[in-house]
């Protein structure tokens, strides 16, 4: 199997220290960005030839960097990840190149001003998915994420760029009793609105474009890391919230990722989806 690596919960905030990794940290697309103003930049105005080696050394710096911090979650990072995460450092710097997926919101439920979850509708659109099982929850997060990393940055029927959308999200399954999560996961990307007409084919044949029909979602945000113990006790939360639990859907699930959750102010959701 085609392995890279990487710790995933999806995009948004700033990443890690420049040093090194933080301790427990994980690595998603946003960690790039702590190296785009500063370190990206420190070769000046020299010739084609210095910058050809100072974009080698960039690459060079960026994958120690993934590589130190996958280790720590027995996870690789192979050679061949230099060029992508190079592309997403350098295409991803600005936030007005994020887009969000669209939605509609429904409803939302607050008690004594706290907001304890929205009901939004999301409509069909076309996303790239892969499924994956390792060994444990997060490796099969983290490979699936890099050979979706690979497709968004150049390994597409364009061989270019696509542009990323927020978040990316991790359909999770558990038993009925939801007390344990599957090592299946799939990892999905919802492909941005210039491609959504004619989405460019992915090199990695298991890679599938998938038409997501229009879906109603019950959505509640938290904060902190996404594992199998935290996953478990959200969706645990949410279905105790629901005034009517028993019209979602009972053992598949959606973790949302809008933030690197090694940042301080972390953004992900649990998504219920209604039955049809």
């Amino acid at each position: 199997m085609d392995r890279g690596g990487c710790q995933m919960s999806g995009g948004g905030g700033g990443g890690g220290d420049r040093g090194g990794p933080e301790e427990h940290g994980m690595i998603t697309l946003e960690d790039l960005e702590s190296f785009s103003e500063d370190q990206l930049s420190d070769s000046g105005n020299g010739s084609l030839e210095e910058e050809g080696e100072t974009m080698e050394e960039d690459e060079d710096r960026l994958l120690h960097y993934w590589q130190d911090v996958a280790r720590g979650h027995q996870v690789e990072v192979t050679e061949d990840m230099a060029e992508p995460i190079q592309q997403l450092t350098t295409n991803n710097q600005g936030r007005s190149q994020r887009e969000h997926i669209p939605f509609t919101l429904l409803a939302r439920k607050e008690k004594c001003g706290e907001l304890l979850y929205e009901k939004r509708q999301y409509e069909k659109g076309h996303w790239a998915c892969i499924t994956m099982r390792e060994d444990t929850y997060e490796q099969s997060i983290c490979y699936g994420f890099m050979r979706i990393m690979r497709y968004i940055c150049q390994q597409n029927s364009l061989g270019d760029y696509l542009g990323m959308t927020l978040p990316i999200v991790t359909v999770v399954r558990t038993d009925e009793s939801h007390s344990v999560v599957s090592h299946d996961v799939t990892v999905a990307y919802f492909l941005p609105a210039e491609h959504q007409a004619q989405p460019p084919q992915p090199e990695d044949s298991e890679i599938i474009l998938e038409i997501w029909p229009t879906t109603t979602v019950y959505t509640r945000t938290f904060s902190g890391p996404t594992n199998e113990v935290t996953i478990i006790n959200q969706i645990n939360t949410l279905a105790e919230l629901l005034d009517s639990p028993g019209v979602c859907i009972n053992d598949s699930f959606i973790v949302a990722g809008y933030t690197n959750p090694a940042h301080s102010n972390r953004h992900n959701e649990i998504w219920f989806l209604e039955r049809p």
